[in-house]
């Protein structure tokens, strides 16, 4: 599958990235379900709820400089029910950790937050965040289950 562009939507880039994933889990079953496993163990409640543990993902992301993961994160964590306010919070330590390239991501998150708001993706809708722990990661590689 060709990488899409920069002029995508985050609902977009999500898409696309999960449907390559899928492929890609076809050729490395192995890897893509041990990190499966890993993702939904992380994002698992224990200490921390899974809201919390999505948003400090994405401020990871923020803080690493990755797109995809911002798309990921940044849906995930509002399914979870992290707030606009939370996920603000959070995008200010990933800027003091990550400097001014940081900043310049935190804006990506701000854009992803926004075109998820306004573009609902069948995810976004048919999914209850307080039924379930299922990230688009864990969703797009159907077979870790």
């Amino acid at each position: 599958m060709q990488a899409k562009n920069s002029s995508q939507t985050y609902p977009e880039r999500l898409q696309h990235i999960k449907s390559v994933l899928v492929e890609f889990s076809k050729k490395n079953p192995g890897a893509t379900r041990a990190f499966g496993q890993l993702h939904k163990d992380a994002i698992t409640a224990g200490a921390l709820d899974s809201k919390t543990k999505e948003v400090i993902a994405l401020a990871i992301a923020v803080a690493s400089r990755c797109d995809g993961c911002i798309a990921f994160h940044t849906h995930d964590a509002l399914r979870a029910g992290a707030t606009p306010a939370e996920i603000s919070d959070a995008l200010g330590v990933a800027v003091m950790m990550g400097g001014g390239p940081s900043l310049v991501y935190a804006t990506h998150v701000v854009e992803a937050m926004e075109q998820f708001g306004k573009v609902p993706t069948v995810d976004l809708q048919s999914v209850d965040p307080k039924k379930t722990t299922r990230s688009a990661y864990v969703e797009s590689c159907h077979h870790f289950d």
